[in-house]
């Protein structure tokens, strides 16, 4: 087969893990794969060095340190890409997935300069080069796995994915509700119709920020592979070998050189269970139990195109962000935004804008007041989609939803870019 490779890129903003180890055996060593351009056993197995070498051995162990993971759903789509089949590989995340890459002191430096996702793509594509590949990046900047679980579907699932890496720990809190949050988007990927393998990636701030914990609470449980860029890059900043200015230009961000150090993680850890991917089993069936309450494994977002409002007011359809072009927006503050839907929980998806003149808009759930959201992200960094849960119940129901301008509101303009709903 000729070597095709079809990248699409759902890059919704602008225009918007070192062996291998079975299930239920802990790994042996950790740094017997680093090494690895070729590897002897009873046959010879080559890999493709990585592209860059920041990340040691123990480095490595530091990035890939939980015993728990069952690397059998990674092999068996390598096995299928070996055979030159149809393989489709999916990333999700917030602006770091998505590709941004900030100025650090060290940008010279690195000859790669590279988001880590493209690199990521890139081993695919180099280890198996008959295979016909279709890559999707569905990052989305300054978005959490709150919006990420209502928007998968659409974004990601709908593609049949075979693999499917998940990246929100820098976007994500610590709470309770995080941790549930970040478990309905993991567990609704592990039980869709294609049955994706699933990976997590663990970012962070280089001040030490990072939503790690919770989100490898979940991957222990479900015996994820798990790689850790915070752990590293820790390690790095402590041993004097890189500072965090060299790591990141804004704290956030990786730069080019935090990029490549991520791709290189990523690497040689699908390397290492290339190497043993003939001698890992099938895997088995999801089955589980959730770690928390599956709330949102029926979830969505409706916009103008699926959803008819009861009254506009002086809303009006338009197309504010390409990320989620079908919105409603007012400009002039005056009447009722009104629409009828049946859920058993409800957010608000909403434009924030740098320019002052978006204000503060009050949500009315059948007629008592439910929230107040804001807006107004005046001198901010940018323009972003935020996303507020404002009603839960155990029950689904039809409610309905009013939205109109508060009383001491500093705006006249509000943009809703849709309703989050679950069943």
């Amino acid at each position: 087969m000729n070597k095709q490779h079809k990248w699409i890129y759902i890059s919704l903003i602008t225009a918007l893990i070192l062996t291998g180890c079975k299930s239920g055996q802990p790994k042996e060593t950790a740094t017997q794969p680093i090494a690895e351009p070729t590897i002897e056993s009873e046959t010879k197995i080559t890999t493709v060095p990585a592209l860059t070498d920041y990340v040691s051995a123990e480095y490595m162990t530091l990035a890939d340190s939980w015993n728990s993971c069952d690397d059998t759903a990674l092999a068996a789509v390598m096995r299928k890409a070996s055979r030159g089949e149809k393989v489709t590989i999916a990333c999700i995340g917030g602006s770091i997935t998505q590709g941004t890459i900030s100025s650090g002191s060290a940008d010279s430096q690195p000859d790669l300069k590279k988001c880590y996702t493209d690199i990521f793509f890139e081993w695919w594509s180099d280890t198996f080069p008959d295979a016909e590949f279709t890559f999707i990046n569905a990052g989305i900047g300054a978005t959490d796995s709150y919006l990420g679980v209502h928007r998968v579907q659409k974004d990601v699932l709908d593609y049949k994915p075979d693999l499917v890496l998940v990246e929100y720990s820098v976007n994500d809190g610590n709470s309770i509700i995080d941790k549930r949050n970040y478990d309905n988007l993991v567990r609704r990927i592990l039980l869709s119709e294609n049955n994706p393998a699933v990976m997590l990636l663990f970012m962070g701030q280089t001040n030490g920020d990072t939503a790690q914990d919770i989100h490898s609470l979940i991957g222990f449980n479900y015996k994820l592979p798990m790689i850790s860029y915070i752990n590293v890059i820790n390690a790095m900043m402590n041993d004097n070998l890189y500072t965090a200015n060299q790591l990141s230009g804004d704290v956030t961000h990786p730069s080019a050189l935090g990029h490549a150090i991520t791709g290189e993680l990523l690497w040689k850890y699908l390397n290492a269970v290339y190497i043993e991917k003939d001698n890992l089993g099938d895997p088995q069936p999801f089955n589980q139990t959730p770690v928390t309450n599956e709330v949102y494994i029926n979830s969505e977002i409706l916009d103008s195109l699926s959803l008819t409002p009861t009254s506009l007011g002086s809303f009006a359809e338009s197309r504010k962000f390409d990320a989620f072009p079908n919105d409603w927006t007012c400009e002039d503050g005056e009447g009722s935004l009104v629409f009828t839907v049946n859920c058993s929980r409800l957010g608000l998806l909403y434009y924030c804008t740098t320019d002052g003149k978006s204000g503060q808009f009050e949500v009315y759930i059948d007629d008592k007041y439910a929230a107040t959201v804001n807006a107004d992200f005046s001198d901010g960094w940018g323009n972003y989609a935020a996303a507020k849960e404002i009603y839960s119940s155990e029950d689904a129901a039809e409610h309905t939803v009013e939205i109109k301008k508060a009383a001491d509101s500093t705006g006249d303009s509000f943009t809703l870019l849709g309703i989050l709903t679950s069943h």
